[in-house]
Formats: C-alpha cells, sequence, structure tokens
C-alpha cells in the first residue's frame, strides 16, 4: 500500500495566502473528521494530532514524555517535527488531510478546504483566485498527486477558465509533500469497450489536449514545486514561464523504465534547455535531478530553502501579480509565439508515438511487471 502523504511546505506570512484555510473551514475539518466511518490509521492520526496542536497552539513547546511513555512520546515527536510551521499553514494542513480522508471515504475533499473565491468545483484541484493570481492544486495528496484521466481533464477545463478570469498570473502547485507523482498507472488499468487499442487512442488524444492547454495558455504560468516532481508534470515544465522549487524537489521521467516515452514536449524544449547530452541523460536513462541541478540545467527559475520556500515564493509572486497585466501577457506571447507552432507540431508527434508506445508489448509488459511489484510490497 502507498504511504500517505501529507501537506506541504511551510510558509510564514502573517496574512492569508491565497491557499490559507479559514478558521470556519478548520471548524468544519474538525466536525468532518469526527463523521469519518473509517480509522485512518496510526500515522494519520498522529498527523492529524500534530497538525491540530499546530494551528492551535503553535510550536510544541511541552517537554519531552519519558522513553517509555509510547503512546505521548509518539504524539510529541509528531508536533516536533512541524518544527516552525505557522498556524495559518497547520491549519490549511490539517484541512487538506481531512478532506483526503473523507474523499477516500466517498465524500469530497473540498468541503473542508475550498479557499474563498473559488469557481465551480473540482474532485481533484483545489482552485482559488485571490490577489490576482489563480493557483491550481492538484489535491490528490494520498496518492503524491498522480494524475487520473479525470485529473488531466479538470485542470483542462481550470487553465481554460484561467485564461479567461481577471487574474494576472497563474500558480501550478500540489496538496502535501508531492508537487506530482506523474501518470496514476491505474489509468492502463480502464479498458473501455473498444478494447487497449481505444484506450490508446482515447488516452493519446486526452494528452493532446492538455499539452496544447499549456502551450496556447495566454498569461503568465508559474510552477510551484513544492516536492518531488515525476513524469509529465516535469516534462510540462518547458511551457512554464517561471518554475521555482524547494531544496527538496526533485524531478524524475522515468520513461524507458515504463516502455514509454517522452511528452510535454520535452523532447524539443529539454535538449534546448539542456543540451543533447543532458537532456538524453534525463529523458532516455532516468537520471533524477536534485532542485539544484535542475536549475543549473535551466529547468528551474531558482530553488529556495525549504523553511522559507512559500512565504519568499508567495511575496515575490504577489509583487508581480501587480504588474500590468497587458504588458505582461503581451509579452509572454512576444516570447512564445515564435516557436508556438512547432511546440504543437512536437506535442503531435510525441502523442502519435506514446499511443504505439502503449500499444507494444514492451510498454505492457512494463506496467504489469510495476503493478506486481507494488503487490509484493
Amino acid at each position: 500500500t502507498e504511504d500517505l502523504v501529507l501537506c506541504g511546505a511551510p510558509y510564514r506570512e502573517v496574512r492569508a495566502q491565497a491557499v490559507c484555510a479559514t478558521v470556519e473551514q478548520f471548524d468544519q475539518a474538525k466536525q468532518r473528521l469526527s463523521a469519518l466511518k473509517k480509522d485512518p490509521g496510526n500515522e494519520a492520526k498522529l498527523k492529524i494530532y500534530a497538525l491540530f496542536k499546530q494551528a492551535t497552539q503553535g510550536p510544541c513547546n511541552t517537554p519531552k514524555p519519558g522513553m517509555l511513555d509510547f503512546v505521548n512520546k509518539a504524539k510529541w515527536d509528531s508536533w516536533k517535527s512541524l518544527g516552525s510551521l505557522s498556524q495559518e499553514d497547520a491549519r490549511q494542513q490539517y484541512c487538506d488531510l481531512v478532506g483526503s480522508l473523507a474523499a477516500a471515504e466517498g465524500g469530497s475533499a473540498q468541503a473542508a478546504a475550498q479557499p474563498a473565491g473559488s469557481g465551480s468545483a473540482y474532485e481533484t484541484l483545489l482552485v482559488s483566485t485571490e490577489d490576482d493570481i489563480t493557483t491550481i492544486k492538484m489535491n490528490r495528496p494520498t496518492k503524491y498527486n498522480a494524475i487520473t484521466t479525470e485529473m488531466y481533464s479538470e485542470i483542462i477545463r481550470a487553465l481554460e477558465q484561467a485564461a479567461k478570469d481577471q487574474s494576472v498570473l497563474t500558480v501550478f502547485t500540489g496538496a502535501g509533500d508531492y508537487y506530482c507523482s506523474g501518470n496514476d498507472l491505474t489509468n492502463f488499468t480502464r479498458i473501455p469497450e473498444g478494447g487497449i487499442q481505444q484506450m490508446a487512442r482515447d488516452g493519446g488524444e486526452l494528452l493532446r489536449k492538455y499539452i496544447k492547454a499549456y502551450i496556447d495558455f495566454p498569461k503568465p504560468l508559474v510552477a510551484v514545486v513544492n516536492g518531488p516532481a515525476v513524469g509529465v508534470s516535469v516534462t510540462v515544465l518547458g511551457l512554464f514561464d517561471l518554475v521555482y522549487a524547494t531544496e527538496r524537489a526533485t524531478f524524475h521521467t522515468p520513461f524507458s523504465l515504463l516502455g514509454q516515452s517522452p511528452e510535454g514536449c520535452s523532447s524539443y524544449t529539454f535538449p534546448k534547455m539542456m543540451g543533447v547530452a543532458k537532456a538524453s541523460e534525463v529523458l532516455l536513462f532516468n537520471q533524477k535531478l536534485t532542485a539544484a541541478q535542475a536549475c543549473q540545467q535551466g529547468l528551474v527559475t531558482e530553488v529556495f530553502p525549504d523553511s522559507s520556500f512559500q512565504a519568499e515564493v508567495w511575496t515575490r509572486l504577489k509583487a508581480y501579480a501587480k504588474l500590468p497585466p497587458n504588458s505582461l501577457a503581451l509579452s509572454k506571447q512576444l516570447i512564445r509565439s515564435v516557436e508556438r507552432q512547432k511546440l504543437h507540431e512536437v506535442n503531435d508527434a510525441e502523442v502519435e508515438r506514446l499511443v504505439e508506445r502503449w500499444l507494444s508489448d514492451e510498454c505492457m509488459n512494463a506496467v504489469m511487471g510495476f503493478f506486481q511489484s507494488k503487490a509484493k510490497l
């Protein structure tokens, strides 16, 4: 089974951020917690306890229990591990975690954590607009924000709405400790009536539309990479205008391990950024990059200490959002228009190759091997 992924890196700005839960939402989350029908397990309960203490009392300031006081020592350790996480962030993370647990029982993950100013509801995302910034947060923390077919469709819709709203910037980030773990491989287990070939065609068309939404997005697009990033969440970064990463982020594209091939226009953007030799190491040979390495190779704009990541990034983004919006959008168009047609051609070629890969025995065997290895854990 997968470990429970809990909420993301701290930020300490005192005033409410676009991603902070309100006190009312925190109270609602407490009620939802008491209504859970299933025991979430000791690890989750310890994290819930720690986040509640941090949200209501601040950093741990009580004496450490004795070694033989196992229960209270475990609680103390969990609370202490949150360090100087602000009460506002602890409140948001508490809401995110309770929401994900409720969603696992068939409820809505959003009800506990949806920030004010949000648009229509999404099942796999938290979307909000505040301070002229639209934030799209991938919200499957217990699954490391792996992208299902539903999430692909919802991100396309969220981008379409963000392109038309009054915001100046659009920001992508992830709920929990991960930015995104790439494709949810259970996508490969849902075989439609048309069989595997129909599944591959449908998947290819969805991917084509997904990447197209990034290529054509008219406003500045910023990735706030709050943790490890895998697969398609890495390859599309070449289509973003800014990529800010915490120092603990990593960037991994293990395509050949799964018998697949690059997407997200990375077969074009990565060699341009990194050079062919380094791009080949990353895209062909599954080399994982640290945040510092990704920055050195041009994939990441800037790396921040994890302890101050959210505070520094959001302070900067709020300042950027005060810049003249038309100037930003038109300047982006000048920068991007030169290669837009080329990117669409690359996207088409990558999707065509991936559809072939998905239908190959090599890919099928690799994906089956992945599930078999998970089953043994």
